[in-house]
Formats: C-alpha cells, structure tokens, sequence
C-alpha cells in the first residue's frame, strides 16, 4: 500500500516537474544555450534530453532512493546493501540512457521529415523496437543486473519436468535457468521470457529455496498459459494500438500545445516537455483500461496452469506463499484494483485456484 502512494506522488511530481519547464520558460532557455554552442539538429535533441532527463535525475534521486531502498528494507524485503543498490542504479542510468537517447533521437528525425503524418511512422518504429527488445533483453540486459545459471544438481528433476510441461504444449525453450535474485530481495518469481531462440525459463533462487517443486511446477505452468496464449505478441499488438492512437492525439493537442507556449512545432526541441506531459497525462488516462486487459489475460493464464497441472491447491498453497513472501496486497478495495492492478487480486486467483481444485475432487468422485 505504502509504495501505491508512492507511486501516486511519483505521478504527481512527474506531471510538475513537466509543468515548471514549460511555464517558467527553463525550456526555451536551454535551448537558446544549446543553440549558442551549435545549431546541429541532432545535437540539440541530445543536448535537451541530457539536461532534462539530467535533471529530472538527481531532483527526483530521493524518492528513488527511498522506494527503492530505505522502504524495501523497513519491510524487510531487500537484501541489499547500499553499495549494491547505487550499482545498480548507475546500470539502470545507463540502460535507460542508451534506449531513451535512440528512441527521441530516432523521434525527432520523424518530426523533422514528417511534421504532419509523424505520429504513424513513429508507431512502426515503435512495434519494431519494441520487438527487437523482446528479443534481446534476455540476452543483454537481464545478465546486467542478474547472474544466470543452469540449474544446480539438486533441481535437475525439476528443470526436466518443466522442459517435460514445455513440451506438452508444443512451446520451446532453450533451458532453464536460476538467476540470483536473493542478492537483491526475498521476494519470490519466476519468468518464461524472450522469443524465439532467446527463450528461457528463469527461475529466482527465492523461489527455488522456498517453494516445492509442484508449487514451482503451478507457477511455471502459469508463465507457460501466457506463451501458449501469445500474451507477450498480443501485448505488444494491443500496446502499438494504445501507442498508435496515443501520438494521433498528441499530434492533435501538440499543435494547440505549441501555439500557447510559441514553440515552432513538434520537432522544436524546446517543445520536448509539452510533448512528455501529453503522452504522459494519456497514459494515465489509459492506465485502468491496460490493467483491465492485463487482467483478463492472467485470469487466462491461471485457468490454463489449473487445466494443465490440475493441482488447484498446490497452484493456491505457491499463490499464498507468494503473497506472504512478497507483502502483497491480497484483497485490494476494488477501484484500487481496476485502477492500479494489472493482476486480478489474489484473493480471486486464489478463491478460483480451490474452486477448481474442489470441482476436479467431486468429479473424481463421480467417476
């Protein structure tokens, strides 16, 4: 609950910090300086977006550092020291740098060659980067900030019989592999990622020690409902649409947007904050309507673990262990979770988990 309101001021403070930008002039002022030191235009986007995203940064750096570490550990959650915390925040600094550099760099060159119709070739940009990610991140980003392994001796059984489930329903994979999470946090969870070639099953060493092999097999069988159901493809399908129709709208708004504040257009780099309070105000319009889809499609994928393993209660026993183990909120007020969740509660999963477990009881019964 506490890290809800968290994010609640999160939100708030993002919307400011856009806001005093754009009304206290800071943004033509920056550009204006830019501009003293050379006109080029792919210089002034990297330029504008250092500072900004620079800024934004370090002003910001005390709310990350306190729901980021000092509230992890009061709940007794993290397992990390504070050398290892500012590590990984440099890792995530430059990650997010490289990515964010490319995609407003590539952004801008679309408005400067297509001011009118840039918001539908910066949605195809989109999907593709978007896909080539998906792909990649396994790869290259993930062993960044975690060390992965095949499975240790001991669970040799287990990798076999998630590879064994894997293969009941046609999904490949390239292993099974554990990764360290137990050097940052004692939360639990367990992944299917990647796409083609790059698919792994990733399991958390929390998991592995805390859990049984049939309450990892539930979980597992749950990530594998959403590869079976082409979760990770629709998602990004259903994403490109709210995206598509997302920069639509800002093209609209940005051209009333420009007229008030006297940017040039779109590509005016000065016009860079404008353009992240839109797309930034919409995506917390479309919040609740993402979560909604992202719950019916968990739903779906814990309907498709219980079919699969038909081990209702072992899939409720890992939901409550997982509930414990992470301080999660179990049974949410309901405009919470249709404005925050993008899981259905696990009050309902787990309800749904012993309904099932006691259907397939009576019909054993039965026969």
């Amino acid at each position: 609950r506490v890290r809800r309101y968290v994010m609640i001021f999160d939100l708030v403070f993002g919307l400011i910090y856009f806001l005093v930008w754009l009304f206290t002039g800071w943004s033509w002022q920056l550009k204006q300086a830019l501009v003293g030191i050379s006109s080029n235009e792919w210089f002034l986007v990297f330029g504008f977006a250092c500072v900004f995203g620079g800024v934004f940064s370090i002003v910001h750096l005390p709310l990350s550092f306190y729901s980021g570490y000092v509230l992890p550990h009061k709940f007794d959650l993290s397992t990390q020291d504070f050398v290892g915390w500012i590590v990984d925040q440099i890792k995530g600094l430059f990650v997010s740098a490289i990515l964010g550099l490319l995609i407003i760099e590539v952004a801008y060159a679309i408005f400067r060659h297509s001011p009118e119709g840039w918001w539908l070739w910066l949605s195809a940009f989109m999907l593709f980067f978007n896909v080539v990610l998906a792909n990649l991140a396994p790869l290259i980003i993930f062993p960044l900030f975690f060390k992965f392994a095949p499975l240790p001796e001991q669970y040799v059984e287990l990798g076999e019989r998630l590879l064994k489930l894997a293969e009941r329903t046609n999904t490949k994979v390239s292993g099974v592999y554990t990764f360290d999470m137990s050097k940052r946090t004692k939360e639990a969870n367990a992944a299917l990622v990647g796409l083609g070639n790059s698919r792994r099953i990733i399991i958390g060493d929390t998991l592995l020690e805390s859990f049984t092999s049939d309450e990892v097999e539930t979980v597992f069988a749950h990530e594998l409902g959403h590869h079976v159901h082409q979760d990770m493809l629709l998602g990004i399908g259903v994403q490109t649409i709210i995206t598509l129709v997302g920069f639509f709208l800002a093209s609209k708004l940005m051209m009333l947007g420009n007229t008030f504040f006297g940017f040039a257009g779109v590509s005016d780099v000065a016009a860079m904050p404008l353009l992240g309070l839109v797309l930034g105000f919409y995506g917390i319009l479309t919040m609740p309507l993402e979560n909604t889809y992202l719950r019916w499609r968990e739903t779906l994928a814990d309907q498709y673990a219980l079919n699969l393993t038909g081990k209702g209660e072992i899939y409720a026993s890992a939901l409550k262990r997982l509930a414990n183990q992470n301080l999660a909120e179990i049974d949410p007020e309901p405009w919470v979770e249709f404005l925050f969740y993008s899981h259905p509660s696990l009050k309902k999963r787990i309800r749904m988990a012993l309904e099932d477990s006691e259907r397939e009881s009576n019909q054993r019964e039965k026969d």
